[in-house]
């Protein structure tokens, strides 16, 4: 079998569309195919770049052109400039990064946990619930700040540094594709005063939003904790962390 048929026989196998990193992951258990080469990655990036059979649906994020309609019934749309703010591609981005951020979170060997409003929603082609680790907020706190923390987008926890059973929170994430910052930053006051990092993460276009938002006197007590994470950044942090590559970002 040729690398190129390797490629497209994996995408298949994993329902027509995946991540950089999972093609990274899966195509060398095709036994059939010889990969002589000192940068496989490279290749298999070539190919899906080059090949006609394949499409890009965001960066990171590739799919089988047999697969398209299929593909967009289910909400799985290539993003371009056209299209990038509507409600469907909204929806996909929202779940899609959730997603990312709750796999991230198991590969660094921490708890992960997703509202249960989103528990139903699907990055690709598994929900949300199945790669949270996590159903409910552990009781790290008085019930307000575990009430408040439980609509954030995910969160990350690890065992208390005191060696209780209390699981205490490690990080806090909040998705923006349009919606309001501010509201996020409230949250994160609100939670202040938990030894957590805070992260919102979004389209690099909404920095400049971000910086404006955070700058306001009301949120000067976090405005050093609170990091911007564009959607770039996070693909290439997961695709690094798949296929054992440095990235610039830490989480």
């Amino acid at each position: 079998m040729k690398q190129y048929e390797a490629v497209i026989e994996t995408l298949k196998r994993l329902g027509g569309c995946a991540t950089f990193g999972q093609l990274n992951q899966e195509v060398f258990k095709i036994e059939d195919c010889t990969w002589n080469t000192k940068t496989p990655f490279a290749s298999i990036r070539r190919i899906v770049q080059d090949r006609k059979e394949i499409f890009r649906i965001r960066p990171g994020l590739w799919a089988l052109e047999e697969y398209r309609s299929l593909l967009a019934d289910r909400g799985i749309v290539a993003q371009d400039a056209t299209n990038s703010d509507s409600e469907q591609v909204q929806e996909f981005n929202h779940s899609y990064y959730q997603g990312l951020l709750l796999y991230i979170g198991k590969m660094k060997k921490l708890e992960t946990y997703v509202p249960a409003q989103d528990k139903n929603r699907r990055c690709i082609n598994v929900k949300l619930g199945e790669i949270s680790t996590l159903t409910e907020v552990p009781p790290f706190s008085y019930q307000e700040f575990v009430d408040r923390s439980s609509t954030i987008d995910v969160m990350w926890f690890q065992p208390n540094s005191l060696g209780s059973d209390v699981m205490m929170p490690n990080s806090f994430f909040e998705v923006e594709h349009t919606t309001d910052i501010q509201n996020s930053l409230c949250k994160f006051s609100d939670l202040q005063s938990f030894n957590a990092r805070m992260y919102i993460v979004a389209d690099a276009r909404r920095h400049t939003e971000f910086i404006a938002r955070l700058s306001h006197d009301y949120f000067k007590p976090i405005s050093d904790r609170v990091k911007f994470v564009s959607y770039d950044k996070l693909d290439r942090y997961y695709e690094g962390l798949m296929t054992q590559q440095k990235s610039s970002l830490v989480l």
